[in-house]
């Protein structure tokens, strides 16, 4: 085995059955069946991040993944993006099984992944560029999603010469401008304040509710989770992390981060998945040693 690498409630809210989390039906974006990710360590003992995890996303969901440190939920992701390979159970995409990297996937990673050579316009383009699009169009429609996530005229700044706020922006705009059927996101709004986060958490919903894409969103914000998505799914602490619970979020559409935190449904639902979850945060800081 190598590191090919080896992933309910009142008010309206069910938990969700295995089988319908694992039924497979053509709109499914994402269906990750039984995923177990295991890696060999240097003194060849096996170590396995995630077991026999199943869930699906359907075209148009947006799915957040929660639970503690290390849990797994970014590996997940990573099956999904075709960056990693199950060691057992299957990964498939819009019903094809996927092998190699998932092409109709975008990826925002927590890190910031701009050149800082390049400005803003720049690093927004090269993604088009690469795939053959003359300069000029590719530029031409860099500065329209600048525009779409609030930096118009901002195309000729660099990297430093941007907040973090900025930077995430021309982030998500990086990876819009191809189109992508699938957004998988990784904490991506993490190193930001809070008054930050909500701007962009409100900006992620419009641009998503515009062309509504299958989204996989990994955050250690239970809060988040539920004010932007359609489900939470909630993973055990790890080793062998499990999917442990799967929520639908009654909360109506459009929502605003800010006031939808002040919906009575929405603290409900909050302390029925913090119930389950925080044993398992419990579980993850003492494996850590309280680090």
């Amino acid at each position: 085995m190598t590191a090919r690498a080896v992933g309910m409630s009142s008010l309206g809210v069910t938990a969700m059955s295995k089988e319908a989390i694992v039924g497979r039906t053509p709109a499914e974006a994402v269906a990750l069946s039984d995923v177990t990710i295991s890696f060999q360590l240097a003194n060849r003992a096996v170590y396995t991040a995630v077991e026999q995890a199943s869930l699906s996303v359907a075209d148009g969901e947006f799915v957040a993944i929660v639970g503690p440190t290390g849990c797994g939920k970014s590996t997940l992701l990573n099956v999904a993006a075709g960056l990693l390979s199950p060691s057992a159970g299957t990964a498939a995409i819009f019903g094809t099984p996927l092998r190699g990297l998932n092409r109709t996937a975008g990826y925002l990673f927590q890190q910031e992944a701009l050149f800082p050579w390049k400005t803003a316009r720049d690093n927004v383009a090269i993604g088009l560029e690469v795939a053959g699009v003359s300069a000029a169009e590719a530029h031409a429609k860099a500065d329209a999603w600048l525009a779409r996530v609030g930096l118009a005229g901002f195309g000729p700044r660099y990297p430093h010469m941007l907040s973090g706020g900025q930077r995430k922006r021309v982030g998500l705009a990086q990876v819009l401008i191809r189109d992508p059927k699938i957004l998988l996101m990784d904490e991506p709004f993490g190193p930001l304040d809070a008054q930050t986060r909500q701007i962009m958490g409100n900006l992620l919903l419009d641009l998503w509710s515009a062309d509504r894409k299958a989204v996989m969103f990994v955050t250690h914000d239970l809060e988040e989770a539920i004010a932007l998505s359609d489900r939470v799914v909630i993973m055990s602490a790890g080793p062998a992390a499990r999917i442990i619970g799967n929520w639908r979020v009654p909360l109506p559409r459009p929502r605003d981060i800010s006031e939808v935190k002040l919906d009575p449904a929405f603290h409900q639902l909050h302390r029925e998945i913090w119930q389950m979850l925080k044993d398992e945060v419990l579980k993850g800081y003492a494996q850590t040693g309280g680090g």
